[in-house]
């Protein structure tokens, strides 16, 4: 489409990431805290699982993004993934969060349940995700439709995280507790099959029909040969590189806040209520900044400044309170202070994911023009799988910082020992800097700029008005 995209369509086609900041909000915020303190699993061995379940993810996510470019149906390429995957995947999301016998299950049984949440969620994001170089070649439009995309993905995540704190395990003792965690996963699954299948019914008009072309046999060993052509690209390594860090950084803070929101901050009832609340702010407040970011200083600029701001924040309240700076733990004024700093320092995280995720888009064309190909679902299940690996890789470092700091098994607020809580976060905070100075580095290094991209842009129109027939008819 050319021009300004309809409300509408944003909306619609932003809601379908509501699935996935419902998985977001599970893994990262709530699944290490469930079955290392409430079902008593290891928090390393736990941790282990879910990286070794991400090494699966890692051989299948490029083939889903190669069998979605070449799907051809009279409902296009993405749409019948959008309508078959969601179903299965409320099922495993299901079984994730209710093992069978209410206890804690195998090894094995951990790792086959995260194995197919993942591959099934991948089959609902990459297809939808790959939708927006297909809607619109426009810089500036591809962040309005990620703007939109984070949006809703973290409304998602964050009524799931207000109803976990509310409804399902309210206050700090129902974090501790089995009852509430299945009915947080039926919530859940019912909230991604809704997202999927009602964003692909409302883009349905738009992108069903026939490909424009039809696609040859396929074929696993010229799957990996153009999956490997495609990761080539010089300007998917270099976002490969940040991107990895960045969502390392996120896979890291989000998985070890339930640890450091209880254990250091010691949030309880109304405080622990608001977290998800603060979160929202910082959304909200991306929201309106991250256009003017993109327009002013470009999506590489954009993340730099992003990824440091975000460390500085973010890092800030942890380093106070170990050079015992920080007001009490658990009073007004501590909590009060820790929201202020995390509404900054996420809200600027974000800019980073979105600068990212936006920056994938501008590879497709740079790919096009080099092999006269297009590649949209492989550039984003590269970008996905980047995602997935460098959660999995942030949840499995909590898992050896929490085991590192010798932090026990069913600890209790207010009872931790604070050489307990100055290793664990002294940990935290290294491993977060290092990592903000690593995605810094590689993302302001991303080498398409607007300029770049709308000249190149112009140039495959142009000779693609060349090769087409004078009297072409309408489909």
């Amino acid at each position: 489409m050319a021009g300004r995209l309809p409300m509408r369509l944003k909306v619609i086609h932003g809601f379908g990431a509501a699935a996935f900041g419902v998985k977001d909000s599970g893994f990262s915020f709530f699944l290490l805290i469930y079955y290392n303190q409430v079902l008593g699993m290891d928090a390393g061995t736990v941790g282990q699982i879910l990286f070794a379940a991400l090494l699966i993810d890692a051989v299948v996510d490029p083939l889903l993004g190669y069998l979605s470019d070449r799907t051809y149906t009279r409902w296009g390429r993405r749409l019948p993934w959008l309508y078959a995957a969601p179903i299965p995947l409320a099922i495993a999301w299901i079984l994730l969060w209710s093992p069978p016998g209410g206890d804690a299950p195998s090894a094995g049984g951990l790792l086959a349940v995260a194995v197919a949440v993942r591959l099934l969620l991948s089959a609902c994001e990459v297809p939808s995700v790959s939708l927006v170089p297909e809607i619109t070649d426009d810089y500036v439009e591809r962040t309005t439709l990620f703007r939109y995309r984070y949006l809703a993905g973290w409304l998602g995540g964050l009524s799931m995280m207000v109803l976990a704190y509310t409804v399902f395990m309210p206050g700090q003792d129902g974090l501790l507790e089995a009852d509430g965690y299945a009915a947080f996963g039926i919530c859940g699954a019912v909230i991604m099959a809704v997202s999927v299948i009602g964003s692909a019914w409302g883009q349905h008009s738009l992108v069903a029909g026939l490909p424009e072309h039809k696609p040859g046999p396929l074929s696993f060993a010229n799957a990996f040969a153009e999956i490997k052509q495609a990761f080539s690209e010089r300007a998917f390594l270099i976002f490969a590189a940040g991107g990895l860090a960045a969502y390392i950084t996120q896979g890291l803070t989000f998985s070890i806040s339930q640890y450091v929101n209880l254990f250091v901050w010691q949030l309880e009832g109304g405080a622990l209520t608001a977290y998800p609340l603060a979160l929202f702010l910082s959304v909200i407040g991306m929201f309106f900044i991250v256009g003017p970011l993109h327009r002013r200083f470009g999506k590489p600029k954009s993340a730099v400044i992003g990824s440091l701001g975000a460390a500085a924040f973010g890092m800030t309240p942890y380093l106070l309170f170990v050079a015992d700076l920080w007001p009490e733990a658990g009073t007004l004024v501590s909590t009060l202070g820790f929201y202020a700093f995390l509404v900054l320092g996420n809200m600027l995280g974000i800019v980073v994911m979105i600068s990212a995720s936006s920056m994938v888009a501008e590879i497709v064309e740079a790919y096009q023009e080099r092999t006269g190909q297009r590649a949209e679902g492989a550039f984003y299940s590269g970008n996905w799988l980047v995602q997935k690996c460098a959660t999995g890789i942030g949840i499995f470092l909590t898992g050896q910082i929490i085991a590192a700091s010798e932090l026990v098994t069913r600890a209790q607020p207010g009872s931790v020992p604070g050489a307990v809580l100055n290793e664990m976060i002294l940990l935290y905070v290294a491993a977060s800097f290092v990592l903000a100075v690593v995605c810094a580095f590689w993302l302001g290094r991303f080498p398409i700029g607007q300029a770049e991209h709308e000249a190149r842009v112009a140039a495959l129109r142009k000779a693609a008005d060349a090769t087409e027939p004078p009297h072409r008819l309408p489909r």
